[in-house]
């Protein structure tokens, strides 16, 4: 996990079209409920919480970056590679590791 960076480091350059990601929406809050570790090594832990921002995936590498917000006032990017040997279980069933967050 990158950060943290000032408000708008990263989401101030997104189109609208990269608020949007598998079940994640731009300016929701989130819920881990299940641990994992992304790319960088870094643990998501159960109960971590998170506003998403936006994303960005780079093709040549598969590489998806998720731009979250932990307190409303800073960026951070989760790395995440999509592929089997790497992540690519993660992001394929996103929706077991990251719920919506009613509070």
């Amino acid at each position: 996990m990158t950060g943290p960076m000032p408000h708008g480091h990263w989401a101030a350059g997104w189109s609208q079209d990269a608020g949007t990601f598998d079940l994640l929406r731009r300016g929701r809050r989130y819920r881990v409920v299940k641990p994992f570790r992304d790319y960088d090594g870094d643990e998501h832990a159960i109960g971590e919480t998170w506003f998403f921002l936006g994303y960005s995936f780079l093709l040549y590498d598969d590489g998806l970056s998720l731009f979250v917000s932990i307190d409303g006032r800073q960026e951070w990017q989760i790395r995440l590679r999509w592929t089997p040997e790497d992540q690519g279980p993660i992001v394929d069933s996103l929706d077991r590791y990251v719920v919506p967050d009613a509070g």
